[in-house]
């Protein structure tokens, strides 16, 4: 069974420089309690408000404005900078191992995606399936339902009725939100990340897997989705391949 992986980004990409004039100097100020993402030395400028809009100026900048070539993008000045960039890696499809259709057995694999990003409120790492079910044979028709939730958190322990197949997931990671985190017993409670639990359904809608509130920038975070497909042993499941395609999405915030 094969699963075919796309990966998309909510931000483009690019290289923010700053040049300062001579014999002044710009420097991002930061202590245990607080960051200030951008300064600048000007000459004036102000922020003006109203019920409909906000607008910040600055006046006495020299060499501002956006520069770009084949290789680089280059935003001068104390406004150019106010973006931030958002990257993910694009793993290869990833391959569950066969299941016997007659006597029942379960396929486990794990595929991980890495974000970075220097956004100072952070990210989010979306998942979801291109089709319901996720998990479908190539031609035929047959498929493996998507997994069955025993109430509205995650399950614990990826359980089925013998008489069915299923497919879900699972992720891992220093990022993973709320309702994957556990207690040692229950999902969506408790601060723990334990490998092989908290399973979900997948959806033909994003669901948030993970989330962070500030840069992670240089090192970037990486994020590991847990997947499993089982046929129960009372449940005959038709031979074929089987595929599932995935979008990974990750956004800044």
């Amino acid at each position: 069974m094969k699963l075919r992986l796309y990966t998309s980004l909510g931000l483009g990409v690019c290289l923010v420089c700053v040049f300062a004039p001579h014999l002044s100097w710009a420097l991002g100020m930061t202590g245990t309690t607080y960051s200030v993402q951008f300064d600048s030395l000007n000459s004036g400028g102000n922020n003006s408000v109203s019920s409909n809009y906000m607008t910040e100026d600055t006046v006495g900048e020299m060499a501002t404005g956006i520069s770009s070539s084949t290789n680089y993008v280059m935003l001068a000045g104390y406004q150019q900078m106010n973006v931030s960039f958002i990257s993910i890696t694009a793993p290869a499809d990833g391959t569950l191992p066969s299941i016997n259709g007659l006597t029942g057995g379960s396929g486990v694999t794990t595929i991980e995606w890495t974000v970075l990003t220097d956004n100072f409120a952070g990210y989010a790492l979306s998942v979801k399936a291109t089709s319901s079910p996720a998990l479908q044979a190539t031609t035929g028709g047959a498929f493996f339902a998507d997994y069955t939730l025993k109430g509205a958190s995650p399950d614990y322990t990826f359980a089925i009725a013998n008489t069915t197949s299923e497919f879900g997931f699972s992720p891992e990671g220093t990022d993973i939100v709320a309702r994957y985190k556990d207690n040692g017993a229950s999902c969506n409670t408790g601060a723990s990340d334990t490998v092989n639990k908290c399973w979900d359904p997948f959806t033909t809608t994003n669901t948030t897997i993970a989330q962070s509130t500030g840069s992670n920038h240089p090192s970037g975070t990486a994020t590991t989705l847990r997947l499993q497909a089982e046929s129960g042993t009372a449940h005959i499941q038709d031979s074929g391949t089987y595929q599932a395609t995935l979008i990974v999405t990750a956004v800044t915030l």
